[in-house]
C-alpha cells in the first residue's frame, strides 16, 4: 500500500487554480484546529535554504524539550521523510492510515459539491497538519512549497515566518523579478507578524518595507538586526557567534556544512526566539539559548555538501538554482580545497541548464555530463551547455547515472581527483543511491 501511497494520493502535482478555499474546507473536514495550528507553528519560505533552515528550527525545538513536527519537501530517499516528529520519519502504517483519511475526505468533499481538483502537495500539507495535531506536537515547522501567497502554508496563519533567500525560480508563477518573488514568499506571514529575511534579501529592503507597511508586519534581516560573527569552517564542523535582541550566544556549532548555512542557522535561531517569546514569554533566556546551541549542534540535513565516500573523496549537493549551486561550490572549495576536482553534472529539465552550467563548469577541467532518471535534462543539452560555459574542459558523456558513477570513479582513481556531484537534486540523490548499491529507477520523487 505504501508504494501506491508514494504516488502522492494519485493526484496531479498541482491543483486547479488557487487552493486556499478548498484546502480550508479539507482542513475543516479533517477537524484540524486552525487556531491551535497557528499558535504552535512557524513557516519557512525562500528560494534556497528552506530545507536546512526548517531542519535547524525543528532540531532547536526538540532540543528545547518540545514535541516537534517537521514538514518538508521534496524527500531525498523515502516519501516518509516529509513528515517527521522529533527527527523521526513517520512509520509506514501510520502514513498509510493518514493518507487514506485525507484521500477519503477529498472524495467526500467532491460528493458534497466541492468540484475542485486538489493537488498532491495540498493533500500532503493537510496530512502534516493532521499528523502533528493528533500526535500532540508542541511546536511545528512547515516548509513552503513554491511561494507564500497562494501556497498551502499560508493557511497556517503563522505570525513568525522567514524568507531564507530569493533567486529566480518558478518565475512563471512567482514573477520575473526578485521583488515580485520576495513579495510572494512574504505573504505566508499573517498580519501583525514578523518575517526574518536572509542575507541576500537585504538589497530589497526598501521595497519590502513598503510592501509590508500596511499589514503591520515587521521585517528583520540577517547581518543587520541579527548579527553573525567569528565564522569558522572545517571539513566536519562550523562555528559562529550570534547576537539578536539581547541574546549573545558564543561558539554555536553545526555539522551541516556550507558558508550559506550560517545564514540558515541564524534564521532558525531567530525564528525560535521570536516564537518562544510569543508563546512562552516566561522562559528564561538561558533555557532558550541552550536549546539553540544544542539544536544547531545536533541538526542533520543530508544532501548538502554531504561526503558520501572517502576514497576517492565524493561530495554531493542537491542545490538546483543558479545561486544555490554557486554558493555550494564556494563552500566546497573553502572546506575541501579547490584543487584536483572533477564534476559530475546533471540538471533537471525544468531548470535553466545554461545558467547552472555557467556557475559550475568553468571551475572544473574534467566534467562528466549525465542525465537523472527523474526529470533530467537530456545529456546532450547538458554537455552542450558545459562546453559553452568552459570550452577548455574535457567532457565525458554518461547516458545513465550508472555510467556516470563508473566513469567518474575510474577517472578519479586514475587522475587522483576528488568527485563533486552537483547541478540538481535528482542527479545527486540518484548518484548516492546507486553508489550504495540501490537502483535509481526505484526512487519515488514528487
Amino acid at each position: 500500500m505504501l508504494r501506491r501511497a508514494c504516488s502522492v494520493f494519485n493526484l496531479p502535482k498541482y491543483g486547479a487554480g488557487i487552493c486556499l478555499s478548498r484546502l480550508a474546507a479539507l482542513l475543516a473536514a479533517l477537524c484540524v484546529d486552525r487556531e491551535r495550528l497557528r499558535q504552535r507553528s512557524v513557516v519557512v519560505t525562500g528560494s534556497n535554504g528552506k530545507g536546512s533552515t526548517a531542519a535547524f528550527t525543528a532540531s532547536i525545538g526538540h532540543a528545547g524539550g518540545l514535541r516537534t513536527g517537521l514538514f518538508t519537501s521534496p524527500h531525498l530517499i523515502r516519501f516518509n521523510e516529509r513528515f517527521q516528529i522529533d527527527g523521526v520519519a513517520i512509520g509506514d502504517d501510520e502514513l498509510a492510515a493518514l493518507m487514506l483519511r485525507v484521500a477519503t475526505a477529498i472524495v467526500d468533499l467532491g460528493r458534497s459539491g466541492l468540484h475542485e481538483t486538489f493537488g498532491a502537495f495540498e493533500a500532503q500539507f493537510a496530512l502534516a497538519c493532521l499528523y502533528f495535531q493528533e500526535s500532540d506536537c508542541d511546536f511545528a515547522v512547515f516548509e513552503a512549497g513554491i511561494g507564500g501567497r497562494y501556497d498551502p502554508v499560508r493557511l497556517v496563519g503563522a505570525t513568525v515566518t522567514c524568507v531564507t533567500s530569493v533567486d529566480y525560480e518558478h518565475v512563471d508563477l512567482l514573477g520575473h523579478s526578485l521583488e515580485l518573488i520576495a513579495s510572494d514568499k512574504s505573504d505566508a506571514c499573517a498580519a501583525g507578524g514578523t518575517i526574518v529575511y536572509g542575507e541576500n534579501c537585504r538589497p530589497l529592503q526598501r521595497h519590502l518595507g513598503e510592501y509590508l507597511r500596511h499589514r503591520e508586519v515587521t521585517p528583520i534581516y540577517v547581518r543587520e538586526q541579527i548579527a553573525i560573527r567569528n565564522e569558522a569552517m572545517s571539513a566536519t564542523r562550523q562555528q559562529f557567534d550570534l547576537s539578536f535582541r539581547g541574546h549573545r550566544i558564543h561558539g554555536l556549532e553545526m555539522s551541516v556544512l556550507g558558508d550559506f548555512q550560517f545564514n540558515n542557522a541564524a534564521i532558525a535561531a531567530a525564528l525560535f526566539l521570536l516564537w518562544s517569546k510569543r508563546m512562552h514569554p516566561a522562559n528564561a533566556d538561558e533555557t532558550v539559548d541552550a536549546a539553540i546551541a544544542a539544536g544547531l549542534r545536533t541538526a542533520r540535513w543530508p544532501g548538502r555538501l554531504e561526503v558520501v565516500q572517502a576514497d576517492p573523496l565524493t561530495v554531493i549537493d542537491v542545490g538546483h538554482t543558479p545561486d544555490g549551486v554557486a554558493q555550494a561550490l564556494k563552500s566546497l572549495r573553502a572546506i575541501h580545497g579547490d584543487e584536483r576536482w572533477l564534476l559530475v553534472l546533471g540538471v533537471s529539465g525544468d531548470k535553466s541548464v545554461d545558467d547552472i552550467a555557467q556557475q559550475l563548469a568553468p571551475h572544473f577541467d574534467t566534467i562528466v555530463c549525465t542525465r537523472a532518471y527523474h526529470k533530467g535534462a537530456a545529456v546532450q543539452l547538458i554537455a552542450a551547455a558545459a562546453e559553452r560555459a568552459y570550452p577548455q574542459a574535457t567532457l565525458h558523456v554518461a547516458a545513465t547515472i550508472e555510467d556516470a558513477i563508473e566513469i567518474s570513479q575510474r577517472l578519479a582513481r586514475r587522475l587522483n581527483r576528488k568527485i563533486y556531484v552537483a547541478g540538481g537534486l535528482f542527479v545527486a540523490i540518484e548518484y548516492l543511491t546507486v553508489l550504495r548499491g540501490g537502483r535509481a529507477e526505484d526512487l519515488k520523487f514528487f
